[in-house]
């Protein structure tokens, strides 16, 4: 059987060896609830709150300000309708058109059923957010403002530093970072960020796991209700292995960043170079964006049928966000960005990791060029 290469990895990493012998070992022997008051119960409760405080050193907060969830899906939910619940004082979100979509579509549920007014900040044709449209949307009742730190679509990377200073100085706002597709790729500070979402399957660790940040003056309302679990703001027996191996999967992500970003750069200058060769791709993603993440379009071949026809040929890509991979409509971020619907309708993703090589990019170039050659 021809091998098959993974391009991907902005949908889902595989698990780094170590992390899944950790954790099945965990299952094996710590399988106790954490909650219970046998020594059991206890022993697992204490390795929690080790690999809490392991995290939250890891990424400079208090240990008390990290909320284990089953990802980043969730954490985004809890930031938005969390706070929002907390303080119905003031009704206004601002957040971009390029979020997730568990970003995205919280802030409508917030709108259409408790008023609440959402701001969609621009973003220019590089995919990024201006501070100073921020600054201008600011209101006296904003309560949330939510800006991802890395696109899952094109790799741009918003100024979010110049956003917090903004927000923090000049509001009463809480500021959210959907840091999902940054973490553990380029560095990150969670200094002045209120709330900030990481999932462990970007990063080589198991899915329905990760954490939200939260600091400890930002006021929240559970979504899950239930007992005491994580400062009674998640309710539901923990997860407690997978849990307990994320301060481990972070930590190993944190020690290979930088020659994740040496490796991916290698490999993005040589797709690029390869790309461009071919008449008719656009690049849609920025020069200065992240080099793991390349989106491309070729407007004589739809998305679904280039996929469909790299998959045959042996590589696993995606078109846009895996959580928006069945919908047949055109990417909502390349139309933020001011791409035509075509454009936005035949545009390929290309995401990489330290496991792929020179020779693995090469291959997927020579497989597009024959495929619009056949097909273009």
């Amino acid at each position: 059987m021809k091998r098959r290469i993974y391009l991907d990895s902005a949908g889902t990493t595989g698990i780094d060896p170590d992390v899944l012998k950790t954790y099945i070992s965990l299952l094996e022997t710590h399988f106790a609830n954490s909650e219970s008051l046998y020594d059991e119960g206890s022993e697992v409760h204490r390795m929690m709150e080790k690999a809490r405080s392991a995290a939250a050193g890891l990424l400079g907060v208090s240990a008390d300000e990290v909320i284990f969830t089953s990802g980043s899906c969730e954490a985004n939910s809890m930031a938005v309708k969390g706070v929002c619940f907390a303080d119905q004082s003031r009704k206004h979100i601002i957040t971009t058109p390029i979020e997730h979509s568990s970003v995205l579509n919280a802030c409508r549920q917030m709108e259409r059923l408790f008023g609440y007014e959402i701001t969609w900040l621009p973003v220019d044709a590089s995919g990024r957010v201006h501070a100073s449209d921020v600054r201008a949307s600011l209101r006296p009742d904003t309560i949330l403002v939510s800006v991802m730190y890395v696109n899952n679509e094109t790799g741009a990377v918003n100024p979010i530093e110049e956003i917090r200073q903004i927000v923090q100085r000049e509001s009463h706002a809480y500021f959210h970072c959907d840091m999902t597709q940054a973490a553990g790729k380029i560095p990150l500070s969670m200094k002045d960020i209120d709330l900030a979402s990481i999932s462990a399957h970007k990063i080589h660790g198991l899915k329905g796991s990760g954490i939200l940040v939260k600091k400890r003056y930002v006021p929240m309302e559970p979504l899950i209700s239930g007992g005491e679990q994580e400062f009674g703001l998640r309710g539901g027996t923990a997860n407690a292995a997978a849990d307990m191996v994320f301060a481990k999967t972070l930590r190993l992500a944190l020690e290979r960043q930088k020659s994740f970003m040496l490796h991916t750069q290698t490999l993005r200058k040589r797709l690029l170079d390869g790309l461009r060769k071919i008449e008719g791709i656009e690049i849609n993603s920025p020069e200065d964006g992240l080099p793991a993440v390349v989106n491309f379009s070729y407007e004589k071949i739809p998305s679904e049928v280039m996929q469909n026809e790299l998959n045959r040929r042996g590589f696993m890509i995606s078109a846009r966000s895996t959580c928006e991979a069945h919908s047949d409509n055109p990417s909502y971020v390349l139309l933020a960005m001011g791409c035509s619907p075509r454009r936005a309708s035949c545009s390929i993703r290309v995401s990489m990791s330290m496991e792929n090589t020179e020779e693995e990019i090469d291959a997927f170039v020579t497989a597009v060029k024959e495929m619009t050659e056949q097909y273009g």
